[in-house]
């Protein structure tokens, strides 16, 4: 067991940083008041390779794991929650590709997206479902080799500037999972209506969208998955995307406890600096460990992921984790600036409205504990005997 990162890891975390702080930082105020699309950045971090982390190198990208992936998202993150959801979402939409594309789908669009900047979104959420993945009603229907698309999808992030959208549909909402495809489609594609951005509480620099899909036909060669593999498909995705969330969460904390450090050793109260009082030394003490246990519980669902084993309950575990201390420590952060953390004059307020995410998106917090409790109580090992059964 080893908690060392290697070098490789530390030059790569070096150049997140720097990319943070020079280019995401001083534009993450003006993109959270606009609302508008951060496109010159993005396209920024795919100059410098910071986009695309996870396609392979035989396709042109950096063939980063998903550890690598963590360490740069918690630095973009710690900057700008909603500009690194727009930028780690090309990783999001390439994934199912990835894992389940055939060598020509991924020679074709995985070697596109490395060699032109364009971006591509995921969309399993629509209208009325969002965790429920099995509970799609967006419809598939076959016709020869093709598939013919109709439905609405919703929340797409990225999806209003999305070159791609691998899209999941399913032949039969009655079969549930077993009906559940995937597609890739071309947003360029005649019936493809891509909706206007969705204003939102916090991550404002992300574009979120609806997909609209009406006779969509999508040819042989972009077909993804096949009926039934899709639900997999997905779900596999979203096993190897979702500790990235526990990075997102720990870079939102990680900030706003280092904005709580700085002001409390500024900022006077009775006479003496506010650090000097025991509730504000609680706070700040309270912050920095649970974060520290949010990264490493993050790290450990990476490191399985990079393994090839089965992270589906690690990350869970990190997702859950994580998501509570990026929302517990942006709420403290404001507490220890008091009123004036309240105001838009300091970043925590922000950082307190993008951590909420966190807890909903790629399965919300409460989905994150059936899957834990699912495992707890069913498969879970005891190490003490039973307790015996009750006497009547």
């Amino acid at each position: 067991m080893d908690f060392k990162l290697m070098e490789e890891q530390i030059a790569l975390q070096k150049k997140a940083r720097e990319f943070a702080v020079n280019e995401v930082l001083p534009v993450a105020q003006k993109y959270d008041e606009s609302e508008e699309f951060p496109l010159p950045v993005i396209k920024k971090a795919w100059e410098i390779g910071l986009l695309n982390l996870g396609i392979p190198k035989q396709y042109g990208g950096p063939g980063y794991g998903l550890m690598d992936a963590c360490i740069v998202v918690e630095e973009i993150s710690s900057a700008c929650p909603g500009i690194a959801t727009s930028i780690f979402d090309n990783n999001l939409g390439a994934e199912p590709i990835v894992i389940g594309g055939n060598e020509e789908q991924k020679q074709r669009i995985l070697g596109e997206l490395t060699n032109e900047f364009k971006l591509i979104a995921f969309a399993t959420s629509e209208p009325t479902m969002g965790s429920d993945v099995a509970g799609m009603k967006c419809r598939a229907e076959q016709d020869g080799d093709e598939y013919i698309l109709n439905g609405n999808k919703f929340w797409i992030t990225n999806g209003g500037h999305a070159n791609y959208v691998t899209v999941f549909a399913t032949t039969d909402p009655e079969k549930k999972h077993k009906g559940i495809a995937a597609f890739i489609v071309d947003t360029k594609s005649e019936g493809v209506r891509l909706g206007k951005h969705i204003p939102k509480l916090g991550q404002r620099a992300s574009n979120t969208v609806s997909v609209g899909l009406k006779d969509v036909r999508i040819p042989k060669e972009n077909v993804l998955a096949k009926p039934g593999r899709g639900f997999v498909l997905a779900m596999q995705t979203f096993a190897h995307t979702r500790p990235a969330i526990g990075a997102f969460a720990v870079g939102c904390a990680r900030s706003a406890m280092e904005y709580s450090i700085d002001y409390a050793k500024k900022r006077e109260a009775f006479g003496r600096p506010i650090e000097k009082y025991q509730m504000i030394q609680e706070k700040i003490a309270n912050m920095y460990k649970d974060i520290e246990a949010a990264r490493l519980l993050t790290y450990r669902a990476a490191w399985e992921a990079d393994q090839g084993k089965d992270n589906n309950l690690s990350s869970a575990i990190a997702k859950a984790f994580a998501s509570d201390v990026a929302m517990n420590v942006t709420t403290e952060a404001i507490q220890i600036f008091g009123g004036y953390g309240y105001l838009r004059t300091y970043p925590v307020e922000k950082l307190f409205r993008d951590a909420k995410l966190y807890q909903i998106y790629e399965g919300t917090s409460e989905v994150q504990r059936i899957i834990i409790s699912r495992f707890v109580l069913n498969r879970y090992e005891h190490a003490m005997p039973y307790l015996a059964k009750k006497r009547d």
